[in-house]
């Protein structure tokens, strides 16, 4: 449709149909009964304004979409079909790493092709949006939904916030197997004071404008069709009434110019949050500050029409949010084909289909981090005796929370992934304790989760005799799915205490300990790290994780994922991040100067650093080469490393470039990831690395807040992960 048939559509449409479409109705409005007995009474509004709502949520199976769109489209008086959206975050239902897994591959081109499949298994299924992704920058382990972003590093998050919305959106909304992605959650949702979920977040706006706003900026360049506000106040204004940021900002410096979606029940929380007397001031703030959709409540549809009555809101304000709408409507093709690429044969077809199930493995394999290996691994393929022991010895929960479509009876186990990688080895399997610690209640997104196949009493003891009698002993450990996601900020970030204490046990029998995590987050690993000969982070893995940790372990596929976010010494580190600032009395080793930036009781540094990752070989650099050491404005340096692969097996080496300023108007970062290569080579082979520098690379927010470089010096960095020393000198030169 045209844009002109779609201004005459608008104008044709009452206020009551305007106010519709601004609704978003959740999956139980749409049940049987729901007008009479369920939650449209609950809401105060009945089947006529049911009928008038623009889109809803959550509803997955493909003739259930079919029929409530054929009902929206025959009731609607001017047929105008509802957008169907869901969280498709890493899978549909195929499911791939968690992404902050995806963010360790440091491949973006890895996630654009899982979010393809991600658009051609949900779009089959008859879904238009998926809310997703989420770009926020996280530096907080103790915040659960640190899972749903791809790290700590505002560089490398820009890069998969562009190809995850590229992967969803391809070239066309309306193409087959397109959906539309809606970038999430504006803004710095990812820093709440304490890690505490929905918390307060304080940020000066200098780090808002250079650290978090960046991803978003990323995929909105690369046509999100949507965004959506976030639960927390910023400035102490909270986001979704925030004229100032999703107007000045968003709108208008930022140029996004499609449908903004409220998170769930944002509005109504105005009220909750203290800026808001009652639902009437809500709705005001909300469509003020230009929020188009107001999710999960009925505050746009009870109340806009008496604010446009009063004169406190114009309809021009109604007229340009549903245009908003009907335009992200007619992109996908849907006056045309309300029913887009829904289609039950395709959708059995494609869902968990050899070749999505191939990718998923691969992904899942390139996300895991291998944090130490005293040369144990890789394992043998025949005369061992393995003690694999864990609550993750037989899960088959790998995917995280928000995996919304994600099943058990697809997943492939680690027991599984073992049996069929290793089958001439002997596995004796235990599980040993409880996944969920005991006397805790946990609580996920459908209520109490309960232990699958819960533990006898003696299983611990079975464990610890296993062990002794094995040649070596793998050992899955980790926090349940639901410990980390939304809802799952933790003050704690060890591994529970029952599975502490199998570790120290098994451990102590046997000290060929391989020891695998399961994890939404970077956690505490002091003492597994220590008393392991290899120590791999799994994160959660998705439907391939079984098989892909086999492939790790035989070493069919070598170990190449590199942390997107820093793992703390301990808790007590966080929020702790590589690009941190040096003090004016930076701790320089002296443990007997007592008045220097340091601890009393632990390290200032991490257990392991951003950047960090290990293969089945070892890699040897050059020193830093420049084409120059002075650089014009117009100018660019080149600067070039030598990488030699020194050990005995092939293997990939992520090559990452830092450059830190070493003078500026405001303090800056002792260094920022502006660049990485990957490298595969084989045994005694050598490559050349160049990375191209200039005078943008150098840019920040001045004293003045003017975003630009300053003349001076700056040091590069190039080498392994974000603590490497392979450093040059070069001098900018602005006049």
């Amino acid at each position: 449709m045209e844009r002109v048939k779609l201004i005459e559509l608008l104008n044709d449409m009452s206020l009551e149909e305007k106010i519709g479409q601004l609704m978003q109705l959740s999956s139980n409005f749409y049940e049987d009964e729901a007008v009479l007995t369920g939650p449209a009474m609950e809401f105060g509004i009945g089947e006529n304004e049911i009928d008038q709502a623009g889109s809803t949520l959550s509803i997955f199976d493909p003739e259930t979409i079919k029929k409530i769109q054929q009902k929206a489209i025959e009731k609607q008086p001017h047929h105008i079909p509802l957008l169907f959206m869901a969280d498709i975050i890493n899978g549909y239902k195929t499911i791939f790493p968690i992404p902050l897994a995806q963010g360790c591959t440091f491949q973006p081109e890895l996630a654009k092709e899982c979010a393809v499949v991600s658009a051609k298994e949900a779009s089959a299924g008859g879904l238009h949006v998926t809310f997703s992704p989420m770009v926020d920058l996280v530096r907080d382990a103790r915040w659960g939904r640190v899972m749903e972003s791809t790290g700590e590093d505002k560089y490398l998050n820009s890069l998969f916030a562009k190809a995850i919305v590229e992967g969803y959106q391809g070239k066309q909304l309306k193409d087959k197997g397109s959906i539309a992605a809606c970038v999430k959650h504006f803004a710095a949702y990812g820093a709440p004071t304490a890690g505490k979920e929905y918390n307060n977040v304080e940020l000066s706006m200098r780090s808002l404008r250079e650290d978090y706003l960046p991803a978003y900026q990323s995929a909105i360049d690369a046509g999100s069709a949507m965004v959506m506000t976030s639960f927390n106040t910023l400035d102490r204004i909270p986001a979704t009434g925030n004229k100032w940021l999703m107007q000045d900002i968003l709108r208008n410096e930022m140029g996004f110019n499609g449908v903004l979606i409220s998170d769930w029940a944002a509005i109504e929380e105005l009220i909750s949050q203290g800026v808001a007397e009652d639902k009437e001031e809500a709705a005001r703030l909300a469509i003020n500050a230009g929020v188009d959709i107001d999710m999960a409540t009925n505050i746009y549809i009870k109340h806009l029409a008496g604010l446009i009555q009063k004169g406190t809101i114009s309809e021009s304000q109604i007229d340009k949010a549903v245009l908003r709408i009907l335009t992200l409507k007619n992109d996908l093709g849907l006056f045309e084909n309300p029913y887009k690429d829904l289609n039950p044969e395709e959708y059995s077809r494609y869902n968990l289909c050899s070749s999505h199930r191939e990718l998923a493995r691969k992904a899942a394999a390139d996300s895991m981090v291998l944090l130490k290996n005293e040369g144990i691994l890789p394992l043998k393929k025949s005369g061992l005796r393995i003690a694999l022991v864990g609550p993750y010895t037989e899960e088959l929960h790998l995917y995280g929370a928000w995996s919304l479509l994600g099943e058990d009876k697809d997943t492939v186990s680690l027991r599984v992934g073992m049996e069929c990688a290793g089958s001439e080895n002997k596995l004796y399997c235990i599980k040993g304790v409880n996944l969920i610690p005991d006397q805790e209640f946990l609580y996920g997104f459908k209520g109490l989760v309960t232990e699958r196949n819960p533990v006898t009493s003696d299983s611990f003891e079975e464990a610890v005799k296993a062990a002794s009698e094995a040649d070596l002993v793998i050992i899955a450990l980790g926090e349940h799915a639901y410990h980390s996601g939304e809802g799952g900020s933790k003050a704690d970030l060890r591994l529970p205490k029952q599975q502490r204490e199998l570790f120290e046990a098994v451990s102590r029998v046997n000290r060929n300990c391989i020891s695998i995590i399961f994890s939404g987050r970077p956690l505490d690993l002091r003492d597994i790290s220590e008393g392991s000969k290899a120590l791999l982070q799994a994160w959660f893995p998705g439907s391939e994780g079984g098989n892909a940790i086999a492939d790790l372990l035989y070493g069919k596929v070598q170990p190449s994922a590199r942390l997107a976010m820093t793992f703390p010494y301990c808790t007590g580190q966080v929020p702790v991040h590589y690009d941190h600032f040096n003090t004016g009395r930076p701790f320089n080793g002296d443990h007997k100067n007592r008045f220097q930036s340091k601890y009393l009781d632990i390290p200032n540094e991490p257990l392991y650093p951003f950047g960090y990752g290990l293969g089945y070989t070892e890699f040897g650099y050059s020193e830093v080469r420049l084409s120059d050491t002075l650089m014009k404005k117009q100018d660019t340096v080149t600067a070039s490393v030598v990488v030699k692969n020194m050990g005995e097996h092939a293997g990939t080496e992520t090559v990452q470039l830092y450059l830190q300023d070493q003078k500026a108007s405001v303090v800056r970062p002792i260094r920022e990831l502006k660049g990485f290569q990957r490298v595969y080579l084989e045994p005694g082979e050598s490559v050349e690395i160049m990375f191209e520098i200039n005078e943008e690379m150098l840019r920040f927010y001045n004293h003045n807040m003017e975003y630009t470089s300053e003349q001076g010096a700056f040091t590069i960095f190039i080498g392994e992960n974000a603590t490497t020393n392979n450093q040059a000198e070069c001098y900018l030169q602005l006049d």
